[in-house]
């Protein structure tokens, strides 16, 4: 799959867990759960720096849905540090990362990116659009 198509398919289903938090019908995501975005982040970012692919979090229990660029292109996550307990909004929580990467060259770049965190009805991180 292509780069232009990933981002495509994963701006896609942001806009799903948007919409699903925005939803006055049934299936309405609840409140997020800070406590359990936090250790849901934590979760997937230890998965990406373990080397596991972005995929395996879906066989998790229980199972994340995930989304980031960079893991998805292949780049190694070196280290990584949460900035704080981040701001809760509806049913997600935007929380920033001080990412450490690693480039296909050894070279390390350090970002400091949002996740997006939802922990209702599904578990989902998802990487803000820069």
């Amino acid at each position: 799959m292509s780069l232009p198509t990933l981002k495509f398919t994963a701006l896609f289903a942001l806009v799903l867990v948007f919409l699903a938090g925005c939803s006055d019908g049934p299936g309405k995501a609840g409140p997020v759960d800070p406590a359990k975005a936090k250790k849901t982040l934590e979760t997937t970012l230890n998965a990406w720096k373990a080397g596991k692919k972005i995929e395996a979090l879906a066989q998790e229990e229980p199972p994340i849905v995930a989304q980031d660029f960079d893991w998805m292109a292949g780049k190694k996550l070196a280290s990584f540090q949460v900035q704080g307990d981040g701001a809760a909004q509806d049913a997600n929580l935007r929380i920033p990362v001080k990412l450490s990467l690693q480039e296909g060259d050894g070279e390390t770049v350090d970002k400091t990116v949002i996740y997006i965190v939802g922990t209702d009805i599904k578990l989902t991180v998802f990487r803000a659009l820069e």
